[in-house]
């Protein structure tokens, strides 16, 4: 009985702490910046020359307004590749000599293969690398932002992706989980002596590491992200956070692709998720704060399953130990008080604030995904304006 008491404390533990970690996160945060430490590294002495890598598979149409946001960025040595991965491209031209279309014979069906596709046909060697998906557009001084890091001597640098819109309650709501997360596992993550986790796309690398880290790879499905900051930061790099480096990202509007793209991202973290206790483990072995840090971040389920656990304990100790359910309640008043600092203290639109009051309906579709994870890849993928296609 004593054994089945410690296990079910050890459960409530490990659950709980995810409520108040981001809090204990933006402390250190805070404290670093008191005491003046940061990261100190030496310069690139020459800017960067970038390839600008933007991936597509089957659906084209919204390419010409992302290369024209790209052609706006402010500045000059970069050179940009579509991978039309399985798409028409008859259509499709782009009229200037810094744009290279390129389409595969053979269907690729995976962001790495694309990326090293377009390494492969890279027309000089660039220094550098960005991910772009083929919905964002750019700020225009979307790589000068990012130069600012990779100056400071880093080799793997992550932006922000802002909300392109607010169309729907699920977009909002969507933008804020996307506040939250840039906040924490960027911003303050990165401030607080770790790497920022990487976003899938508005992210850019020295190539050499881009290619050190996944040449050996042959990485499908969702979730390259995951594998890539795994292998920077098992390297002892460090991501960084580039807070003015945007890119706008389209955001989820309608429940279909709501269910549909949280399912591949669940199943995502399902499939990853270990890799948390191999940074952690290398962290404590090395004494390596970031890995530490890092490997703690990636083990923290997504933020419905941890809430919904969280309250159910609350629920059961009402019951079986009172104090205990009270100490449950303070833990979430500490996580709901983080998730509204870091609303305010990012630029947040009003109507995300409005749209919070549903976020209950929010969770209930990602209950529903988390139902169709086990089948994710065969059911969804990139998800663009209602519009669901298969991407293995």
């Amino acid at each position: 009985m004593i054994i089945v008491e410690y296990i079910w404390i050890a459960i409530q533990c490990l659950v709980g702490y995810n409520l108040v970690f981001p809090v204990l996160l933006l402390l250190i945060y805070g404290l670093r910046n008191a005491l003046g430490i940061s990261f100190k590294k030496s310069g690139l002495e020459t800017p960067p020359d970038y390839g600008i890598i933007v991936t597509a598979y089957e659906q084209i149409h919204q390419l010409p307004a992302v290369v024209s946001s790209l052609l706006k960025l402010n500045y000059s040595s970069y050179h940009i590749y579509v991978v039309a991965d399985k798409c028409d491209i008859t259509n499709l031209h782009f009229n200037s000599d810094k744009v290279s279309l390129l389409r595969p014979e053979q269907v690729l069906g995976s962001n790495t293969r694309s990326h090293f596709y377009a390494i492969r046909n890279f027309i000089r060697p660039h220094s550098h690398l960005t991910i772009i998906d083929s919905d964002n557009l750019t700020d225009p001084e979307y790589l000068n932002e990012l130069n600012s890091y990779f100056k400071r001597g880093f080799q793997a640098v992550q932006g922000v992706r802002e909300a392109k819109n607010l169309d729907s309650t699920y977009a909002c709501l969507d933008a804020a989980r996307d506040i939250y997360y840039h906040f924490y596992d960027g911003k303050i993550l990165f401030g607080a002596g770790s790497s920022a986790t990487l976003a899938g796309s508005g992210m850019a690398f020295t190539t050499a590491l881009y290619e050190e880290c996944l040449g050996h790879l042959d990485v499908t499905g969702a979730g390259f992200d995951k594998v890539l900051q795994y292998e920077i930061v098992s390297r002892k790099y460090s991501i960084a956070f580039a807070e003015k480096a945007v890119v706008y990202d389209e955001k989820t509007s309608g429940t279909d692709q709501l269910v549909n793209q949280r399912a591949r991202w669940i199943n995502t973290w399902f499939k990853y998720f270990a890799l948390g206790f191999k940074i952690l483990f290398k962290g404590i072995v090395g004494l390596n704060w970031n890995q530490i840090l890092f490997g703690l971040v990636l083990l923290r389920p997504p933020l419905f399953i941890f809430l919904l656990l969280s309250g159910l304990f609350l629920m059961i100790n009402l019951f079986l130990a009172p104090w205990v359910a009270l100490v449950w309640f303070a833990a979430m008043v500490v996580f709901v008080a983080g998730f509204y600092i870091s609303l305010a203290r990012s630029k947040t639109d009003p109507r995300i604030y409005n749209a919070l009051v549903n976020i209950p309906k929010f969770i209930a579709f990602q209950v529903l995904a988390l139902l169709k994870a086990g089948k994710a890849n065969q059911i969804s993928v990139a998800t663009r304006h209602g519009q669901e296609v298969k991407q293995e």
